[in-house]
């Protein structure tokens, strides 16, 4: 029934980029080694300053775009150790950035779950194919988690290559965000942050504001709300929720296999995991790039969106609402009826579907799919987001059966009334075989969303977590197989959400 390629993509142990090294900052003691390496950094003699430089630069300036002006970037970030009556060389000052640096491999660990949309950049292709962008979960040491991408070329009929992954990595710089009120109140919510300190801030912030607008209110907080009991505390409150979101660019120069999206604030720490791109249609007619994502910390998860326009600029909020408290929200590529509308897994085992109210916050699901068949008892969820056919939407899912077995099944929904299960796969359309059951998490095949080409369907997936395969049929035959239900979710609402914090699964 469906067509597994030979193209199989593998972690690769070289795929490095560069992060700030602190000595003794990961360990128990309450101080570290920084202040003690300067010193000794700062009794060498130009001579051998010199040459150990030159021995860094000839070893690992192939592998890193702009190494000279990430040494330096790292010197900046721990200059306050250098004694300021000391006028430091440039080589010094470069040197000491590169002993506060070091590699690390993004996909040492693992490379899966990922999803596949229509590359901004269709040219040199020839007729019938599509060249797309793929987003990848990539798993280093210490199980952290980042985005990267690569591209394939779709097409003609069933030919598929992945383009080029060479080339050094480039983590995408921060830069100013700008933020939305809406999204803030709604995070508020969540956060059941409700006083008059609260009330003031959002009231005087516009609809959209800088860092810089932001903290111009809070400075304006007047001194009788100031003066309220846990007034001081609101404030952090609010201008932490502030610093979650942020934006990221990457240079015009750095092809889209070379941008890493790597964890940039404390809620991300320990990884971004699972992103569903998604190709979305505004009401305007305009066409963005949108992405949920979980975000971990160590111990606890939190829902994350990314949008851009160019696959280049990034910019990232959280999620709010009931609706967004676990893992697998993947949203539709276009609004319904007037209302943005998403696939979740809120109760941690029951597909379900969700809309956004007014307030930017995802309401409570109303289920679609809950487990029932033996491949599936443990839970059922998306694999990204609903694909829109003439038939109706096509959803993948995924169920988890004994020895948590993971299998990839699929679901038609009424293009008009998605809370209407139209057709549905009574059997997994693609299972773990024998060699891709084997890996770092085993007997687990997910992706995080295919689309359609010239009538084929594709799908990219992860198996066992270690390693990504590509599998594609014709649409019709997929239509084919399913049986008509004509259920229609009911009023009622789904379970209850369960938190999910305390542990992060690799696959959700």
């Amino acid at each position: 029934m469906i067509t597994r390629h030979d193209v199989v993509m593998q972690p690769d142990g070289r795929r490095v980029v560069i992060k700030l090294f602190v000595p003794g900052e990961d360990s128990q003691t309450v101080k570290n080694r920084a202040g003690r390496l300067i010193e000794r950094i700062l009794q060498l003699d130009e001579a051998e300053t010199g040459r150990l430089l030159d021995d860094v630069l000839t070893r690992f300036a192939g592998r890193h775009h702009d190494l000279l002006g990430t040494f330096q970037h790292h010197y900046d970030l721990v200059q306050h150790r250098v004694p300021p009556e000391l006028e430091l060389s440039p080589t010094a000052r470069t040197l000491i950035g590169a002993y506060f640096s070091h590699e690390f491999a993004v996909e040492a660990a693992a490379l899966c779950n990922p999803s596949m949309v229509e590359h901004p950049d269709q040219a040199g292709l020839e007729p019938g194919e599509l060249r797309v962008a793929i987003s990848l979960r990539q798993i280093g040491e210490g199980h952290i988690s980042s985005i990267g991408f690569c591209s394939a070329v779709l097409g003609p009929g069933e030919q598929l290559r992945v383009e080029d992954r060479g080339g050094p990595l480039t983590v995408g710089h921060r830069i100013d965000a700008t933020h939305w009120k809406n999204q803030l109140a709604a995070a508020l919510i969540d956060a059941e942050v409700d006083n008059e300190a609260s009330s003031y801030v959002v009231s005087v912030l516009p609809e959209r504001f800088t860092d810089v607008e932001f903290e111009d209110v809070i400075a304006h907080v007047p001194g009788e709300l100031l003066a309220r009991p846990q007034a001081q505390e609101t404030i952090d409150r609010i201008r932490h929720i502030v610093s979650e979101d942020y934006a990221l660019q990457f240079p015009c120069a750095v092809p889209l296999h070379q941008r890493v999206m790597w964890p940039a604030t404390q809620a991300e720490s320990n990884g971004m995991e699972d992103a569903r791109f998604v190709r979305v249609t505004d009401p305007d007619g305009r066409h963005v790039y949108q992405a949920t994502y979980t975000a971990y910390d160590g111990r606890q998860i939190s829902g994350r969106v990314i949008f851009s326009r160019d696959l280049r600029h990034f910019e990232v909020t959280r999620l709010s609402g009931p609706a967004a408290a676990n893992k697998g929200v993947a949203l539709f590529p276009r609004y319904i009826n007037g209302q943005k509308m998403a696939l979740c897994r809120s109760d941690g085992e029951t597909l379900g579907l969700a809309v956004r109210d007014e307030q930017h916050r995802w309401q409570q699901s109303v289920p679609l799919l809950m487990p029932h068949r033996g491949w599936d008892l443990i839970q059922v969820g998306n694999c990204g987001s609903p694909i829109e056919t003439e038939a109706g939407w096509l959803v993948l899912t995924h169920g988890v059966g004994p020895m948590r077995r993971y299998a990839i099944g699929a679901m038609l929904l009424d293009l008009d009334d998605p809370s209407k299960v139209i057709a549905d796969l009574p059997e997994g359309l693609i299972e773990p075989d024998d060699i891709e059951r084997e890996g770092y998490v085993p007997n687990v095949l997910y992706s995080c969303g295919g689309l359609v080409h010239d009538g084929r369907f594709w799908m990219p997936y992860g198996a066992s977590d270690v390693r990504i395969g590509f599998a594609s049929m014709p649409l019709d035959a997929l239509l084919a197989r399913m049986l008509p239900t004509a259920r229609k979710v009911s009023g009622r609402r789904a379970p209850a959400g369960r938190s999910a914090h305390g542990s992060s699964a690799t696959t959700s």
